[in-house]
């Protein structure tokens, strides 16, 4: 196994939100008392949770497609990849305001492009959001050459995708590399002889969990 990446538990997205809570929170105890400021206190909690980061261990096999956020499998199906014009291998992974909300990479591989397209605010578990809703993919190709699409999707609560890397950057699998505020969708497109590793309804984390594995091309 790979040894955690280093990153602090709490994401730094997070920090804005939740200072600016414990502030208002204080503010509220000092003016009105202690107990009026319990509510302010469960929203900071409830961000607290959100934002949390925690290292994982990466699974060493070259060939493992790894889970690129924390959630449940909603998706396992031959499709066509908007983005590379292809048929492909879809597997998507939905989030709910509770789950991590991290992005990781799924496999080790260079950025060949990316893409943002602004959209609706669906709920990411329909199919249609994958097409409908405010989106960002990653063009990702391997060492061997396998081409990877990785898709985040707002959701009916998100209103925000970050994605802090670009076209010619690298990636190694778990290695961090977005985050989507407030619950969402990931859908990744791979190679149609990538062999699945995962079931619908399965709970995955991200950089932890192998929903597949491709084949080898020597």
């Amino acid at each position: 196994m790979r040894p955690p990446y280093p990153h602090p538990l709490i994401a730094r997205e997070g920090w804005p939100f939740i200072l600016g809570g414990a502030v208002i929170a204080l503010l509220i105890a000092a003016l009105a008392g202690w107990s009026w400021s319990i509510p302010f206190w469960i929203g900071v909690a409830f961000v607290l949770q959100f934002f949390r980061d925690p290292p994982r261990e990466v699974p060493d096999d070259p060939r493992a497609v790894v889970s690129p956020a924390d959630g449940r499998i909603v998706a396992v199906e031959k499709a066509r990849d908007p983005w590379l014009e292809r048929d492909a291998l879809k597997i998507s992974v939905f989030m709910n305001v509770f789950n991590v909300h991290s992005n990781r990479a799924p496999v080790d591989g260079s950025v060949r492009q990316r893409w943002y397209h602004p959209g609706a605010f669906l709920n990411a578990a329909l199919d249609k959001a994958s097409e409908a809703n405010e989106r960002n993919a990653l063009w990702l190709r391997t060492a061997d050459g396998q081409d990877v699409t990785c898709v985040q999707i707002a959701g009916l609560i998100a209103r925000r995708i970050l994605c802090s890397v670009n076209a010619g950057d690298a990636l190694e699998r778990g290695q961090r590399f977005g985050f989507i505020r407030f619950g969402s969708r990931v859908d990744l497109y791979l190679p149609t002889d990538a062999v699945v590793d995962c079931a619908l309804g399965e709970k995955v984390y991200a950089a932890q969990s192998t929903l597949a594995r491709l084949a080898d091309h020597g």
